[in-house]
Order: structure tokens, then C-alpha cells, then sequence
């Protein structure tokens, strides 16, 4: 990349209205971080704060032609994906990210905060398949790295386990987030056989609405500006951490995040 070239980051993921999650989070992070971002929607939710009212999925050759369009004329540095649906979105994606020339980030939502299923019953086993060998960074929390691997994770000995699990199934490195855990969030990441820790705080809140997405997309951000994997993740653990800390106290229910916070 040029000294002069902005970078580009790319997100694959649903909408939410309410913008605290999504698409929405996606854009509002690669802008913090100084990249300019594009966005392949999945599929349509109506909600806010206070919970998912309906889900509608795009076809998923519509979804392709958006990620075509944007790599054939703007390409990314890094792309991620958030909430993919169905199992034929997951398959269109997977299609592709067989030739992406850049780093995917997985966040593999398959229930919003407020407990919707995003994921269709045996979408599943589809990422499991299709997408995970194509991926350079797997970003589960402890419900989603359960839901993969079929064995409960509920410690930062379940976390390492799960993490050697999910590399087993393609990805290049895998971040198994505690965020759930009692005590301070420690995130572990299994990266080329060696194991790192980021801890950070805990602070209680409920405005918590779309950290998964922000997350996974400042760590994107990162990739897509140049940074290695763990530096990418502890930018993104720090700007996550802050944008908590400094949420905007929205809604009647789980609230956004501040995204526009300094780290």
C-alpha cells in the first residue's frame, strides 16, 4: 500500500436500524480507525434496544454481486463477515472468499443480544464446512464457540480447548472471546501455535449492543491499515474496552456503544 492510499475494509453483514449493531457498527468503527469502508448486505432486521422483531435474508446471489462490485472496482485490504443468515448466503460467501487476496474475519453471530436467532437451523454445519477453511481470523464468544465445537465452553481452559478445536476446522487463527466470563474479559488467541491474553476491565453496563461486530470490525480495520494479527487485536481490544466505557446511554434496552471514542 502506497503512503498515500487510504485503506479500505470491507464488512459482509445484516442491517440494524437502530445502528448499533451490524452494518451500521461495521462503518462507524472502519471510520474511527481511518479506513474507508464498504458494506455487502446479508439481510434486513427490524429492531432496537429493546429486541429483534423480524429477519429478512437476501438472496444470496444478490449478496455475491455486492461483494463482486466492490472488490472488481474498490478492493479491500481486509474484509469480515457478520451475520450471514442461511446457509446459501454462508455457500455464496464461502464461494468467493475461496479467491480473496486479503484476510477474512469470521464473527460467526448466530443469535443477536438479545437472543434472536440470526442463524437458520442447519446453517451451521454450512460455515462449519464452506466457510472456516477460507477464514484468516475465527472471533467466537463463548455461546458461539460452544455452538461450533459442541462442547460448553464456560472457562479459559474450555476457551483454549475450543480454539485448538476450531483451528482443526480451517481457520488460520482463532479468537475465542470471554466477554461472558465472571471477573476481568480475557479474550485468548491461537495464532501459529503460540497463545495470547487480552484482558481488559470489566464494566457493568447494559448498553452492550453490538460489541461482537465492533470488535471483529476494529480488528479488521487494523489488518486492513497494515498492522499484524495481535497488534490488529489489541487495537481492537482497547478501542472495544473504551467504546464501552464511553457508550452514549441510548435506548430502553441493551444500548449502542460510543464508536466514535479516542483508544
Amino acid at each position: 500500500m502506497s503512503p498515500t492510499k487510504k485503506p479500505v475494509a470491507l464488512t459482509i453483514a445484516g442491517s440494524d436500524p437502530s445502528g448499533g449493531a451490524g452494518i451500521q457498527a461495521d462503518l462507524k468503527t472502519f471510520h474511527q480507525f481511518g479506513v474507508y469502508g464498504e458494506a455487502a448486505i446479508t439481510l434486513i432486521t427490524v429492531q432496537n434496544t429493546c429486541g429483534v422483531r423480524r429477519v429478512e435474508y437476501l438472496d444470496p446471489e444478490l449478496v455475491a454481486d455486492q461483494i463482486r462490485a466492490v472488490i472488481e472496482d474498490i478492493p479491500p485490504g481486509a474484509a469480515k463477515t457478520g451475520a450471514l443468515g442461511n446457509a446459501g448466503i454462508i455457500e455464496a460467501v464461502a464461494a468467493l472468499a475461496r479467491d480473496f487476496p486479503f484476510p477474512l474475519v469470521v464473527d460467526p453471530v448466530i443469535v443477536s443480544k438479545h437472543g434472536a436467532s440470526l442463524l437458520e437451523t442447519g446453517a451451521l454445519e454450512s460455515l462449519r464446512t464452506f466457510l472456516l477453511p477460507h477464514v484468516f481470523l475465527l472471533t467466537p464468544n463463548l455461546e458461539e464457540a460452544s455452538a461450533l465445537t459442541g462442547a460448553h465452553v464456560d472457562d479459559l481452559a474450555g476457551m483454549r480447548q475450543a480454539a485448538e478445536n476450531l483451528l482443526r476446522l480451517g481457520p488460520r487463527a482463532v479468537l475465542v472471546k470471554g466477554g461472558h466470563l465472571r471477573g476481568e474479559a480475557t479474550d485468548v488467541l491461537y495464532h501459529h501455535g503460540e497463545w495470547t491474553e487480552f484482558t481488559s476491565p470489566r464494566i457493568e453496563t447494559r448498553h452492550t449492543h453490538g460489541t461482537g461486530c465492533t470488535f471483529s470490525a476494529a480488528i479488521t480495520a487494523s489488518l486492513a491499515s497494515g498492522y499484524d494479527l495481535p497488534e490488529s487485536v489489541r487495537r481492537g481490544k482497547r478501542y472495544i474496552t473504551e467504546a464501552i466505557r464511553n457508550n452514549p446511554g441510548l435506548g430502553s434496552g441493551s444500548g449502542p456503544l460510543e464508536h466514535g471514542v479516542l483508544f
